[in-house]
Formats: structure tokens, C-alpha cells, sequence
């Protein structure tokens, strides 16, 4: 049957949908599509009379119902009709794609079909309003695909008449916005994100200033920036995991990279599995391990040519993150006789974590142990 008959004609295929002027010969309205009610124009009295159809006016109401057909057969969104009960009574190209069901299998079916459970008062709340002839603007809602899946659309539902303003059904119009909302969801979590990042860096630089202290103000500047500048290198790391973290050995590297240039011989050494620490965590590392080197190039064991440090990792039996720091080679140590500006900030860096700190100042070079508790690392 053409594209015009099907939205033209009645359901028995014998009585035209379309209704025509006696007097002057042109169609007055498509009315419905297949929602089973014959149209017949009436006079003003209200007595019904005989559609008087000139050849030329039939023409061109097929034009007409052609074009609408296509309209709605090529729209990117789901349009439908059903019947005052809620059978699905029209079902075009886009309701197949999006919801999975041909129009054999949709059409004569209760619109519940692609309506989750604990949605169907939603469905009998709708037919309730268009019984009044309401009409339902842009409601967000929930509704179930042929593969159980779900997507949230936005539904515009209007009563349709017949020729005598009798409301027969409906028309629903539903948008599929689900990667719509996910990106507003994601741009709401990463805003979030943001705060509370910008938040915890302006909280550590407010941590690092107060901790830092200097005979000189350019020597305060100095201390200050250097360590700005280790978390500032650590972010480039979240930059390239998208905020997930950075691996330990990533950060030592940045923070060592001076000294693991120098010469032939290995002055460092590096060894542990794979770490991952979150962003709090690893800000803190990043700031401890350019203390700890800024402090071994001044007097320990990069201070001179024969001096080496061994970085290890691990895990406890706990699962909790231990970090040992372990100098050798340098000049004798000294246990200082009250803590200074560096071992102040790595305790007041770590702590917070939950984590603790051991500064073991033997004669042959300083040992520093850090644990950083299980919630503040992932071991991969």
C-alpha cells in the first residue's frame, strides 16, 4: 500500500482519515493515524453530511499525507500514538532504533512495554491528564529497550481528537538524551573535581608556607618555590593518568632528576613494585622526596662526589604504602638536638594522611621510613 494510504486511510483500508469541504474541495485535516476513527465533516448544526472529494483535492491530500509520513518516518525521534487503553497503535522508524521493536512487534502492544517497573504509575498518570486533554511538556523520565537496557528520554505527550474534538488517544514524542545527561553528569563530577582539588592545593601551599622558615627573605623565597615547584611537577603526572594518581617511581624520578644525571655511576637507586598513589598522597610524596634531596645535597649524601641513596617501596602486611629513604657515603651525620625546618614539614606533609614518619640519623647517613595508610595508595 503507498506511504499515503497508510497514513490516510482508516484501519479497514475502505474510509479515508482524511476529511474534505463539500463546498470547496480542499482537505481540512488529518486527523489521526491509525487510531481507528472514520472522520466525516459536519455542518454547523452539527448534522453530518457526505465528503464531496474533487480528483484534484485528493491529489493533493495524498501529497499532504505523504509528507507527513515522511516526517514522521524520518524524524531522529521516537513518535508514536496509542489508543485511550494505551495500545500502541502507530510505531515509526526511530521508536525501531531506539527501543528495538519493529512496528509488527510494537504496534497493538500496551505502551508498557518499553516502561520499566517502577514506572508504570507514570503511564497511568499520563492517560489520566490527556483524558482531560492536557498536554505533557519535556517530561524527563526513565524507559526500558528490548535488551532490558535503559535510557532516559524526554517525553512530550498530546491528546489526539477526532473530527468531532473527541479525544481518541495520544501522541508521543520521546528525545533520547541519555549520553546528553551522562555528559552533564561527567561536566558536574569534574566540576566538583576541580573544587575540591583547588581546594586541597591552595590547603598545602598554605601548609608548605607556614611550615617554612629562612635567616633571609630570599632564602624563604627560595625554600618556598622549590617546593611549590615539586607539587607543581607531580600535577603534570595526574595530567597524564587524568587524575587517577602517579606512580612513585614516576615522582621520584622528577624530584631526583638532577642527580640521576650526574656521571656514570648510580648515585640513586630506585626499587619497588609498581605504585599508584592518589593525588593527595602523591602532592605529599612529590614535596618529601624534594625535601629530603634538597637536604641531602646540602649535607648528606649528595653533598658530596662518593655519596649514595637507595629509595625503596613496598607493602605491609596491612597493605598500607611504606617508603625508605636510605643515605650512605656521605659526611658523618649528627643527630640534630631539636627537629629542623625539613623534618617539621615532612611530619606536618605526612601526618594528615594518616601516615608516620621515623628519622633514623645514624653516623654513615640518615634513614627515613614513611607509611602511608592503605586508603591514600593502589597498588597495581
Amino acid at each position: 500500500m503507498p506511504l499515503a494510504n497508510r497514513v490516510a486511510n482508516g484501519p479497514n483500508g475502505d474510509i479515508p482519515a482524511v476529511a474534505f469541504s463539500a463546498m470547496i474541495g480542499v482537505p481540512t485535516a488529518v486527523q489521526h493515524l491509525g487510531l481507528g476513527i472514520p472522520l466525516v465533516p459536519k455542518e454547523e448544526s452539527g448534522v453530518q453530511r457526505h465528503a464531496l472529494v474533487s480528483e484534484p483535492a485528493l491529489e493533493r491530500a495524498e501529497r499532504l499525507a505523504n509528507l507527513l509520513a515522511s516526517i514522521v518516518e524520518g524524524s531522529d525521534d521516537v513518535i508514536v500514538s496509542k489508543n485511550l487503553d494505551g495500545i500502541i497503535t502507530s510505531w515509526n522508524k526511530a521508536a525501531e532504533r531506539i527501543f528495538g521493536y519493529s512496528a509488527a512487534e510494537a504496534i497493538g502492544q500496551p505502551i508498557t512495554l518499553v516502561i520499566p517497573e517502577d514506572r508504570q504509575n507514570e503511564e497511568r498518570e499520563i492517560l489520566t491528564r490527556i483524558r482531560r486533554g492536557e498536554r505533557i511538556h519535556h517530561f524527563e523520565t526513565v524507559r526500558r529497550r528490548k535488551d532490558g537496557s535503559s535510557i532516559i528520554v524526554s517525553l512530550t505527550v498530546s491528546p489526539v481528537k477526532d473530527a468531532h474534538g473527541n479525544i481518541i488517544g495520544a501522541s508521543k514524542i520521546a528525545r533520547d538524551i541519555t549520553e546528553q545527561k551522562r555528559t552533564l553528569e561527567q561536566i558536574s563530577i569534574l566540576a566538583r573535581e576541580a573544587e575540591h582539588r583547588s581546594k586541597n592545593i591552595l590547603s598545602n601551599v598554605q601548609a608548605i608556607i607556614n611550615l617554612s622558615q629562612s635567616d633571609t627573605s630570599e632564602r624563604l623565597k627560595e625554600v618556598i618555590s622549590g617546593r611549590i615547584q615539586a607539587m607543581a611537577n607531580v600535577h603534570s603526572l595526574f595530567v597524564e593518568t587524568r587524575w587517577i594518581g602517579a606512580e612513585v617511581s614516576a615522582i621520584a624520578k622528577q624530584e631526583l632528576a638532577p642527580y640521576l644525571e650526574e656521571g656514570h655511576d648510580k648515585r640513586i637507586v630506585m626499587e619497588g613494585l609498581p605504585t599508584v598513589l592518589e593525588p593527595t598522597a602523591a602532592q605529599a610524596i612529590a614535596v618529601v622526596l624534594h625535601e629530603l634531596a634538597t637536604n641531602a645535597a646540602k649535607y648528606g649524601a649528595l653533598s658530596n662526589a662518593n655519596g649514595r641513596i637507595g629509595l625503596a617501596w613496598s607493602r605491609t602486611e596491612d597493605g598500607q604504602l611504606a617508603l625508605r629513604w636510605t643515605e650512605l657515603g656521605g659526611p658523618k651525620v649528627n643527630a640534630p638536638e631539636r627537629k629542623g625546618f625539613g623534618s617539621r614539614l615532612i611530619e606536618g606533609t605526612i601526618s594528615p594522611l594518616g601516615g608516620k614518619v621515623l628519622f633514623d640519623w645514624r653516623a654513615e647517613g640518615l634513614v627515613c621510613e614513611i607509611v602511608v595508610r592503605k586508603s591514600q595508595s593502589s597498588l597495581a
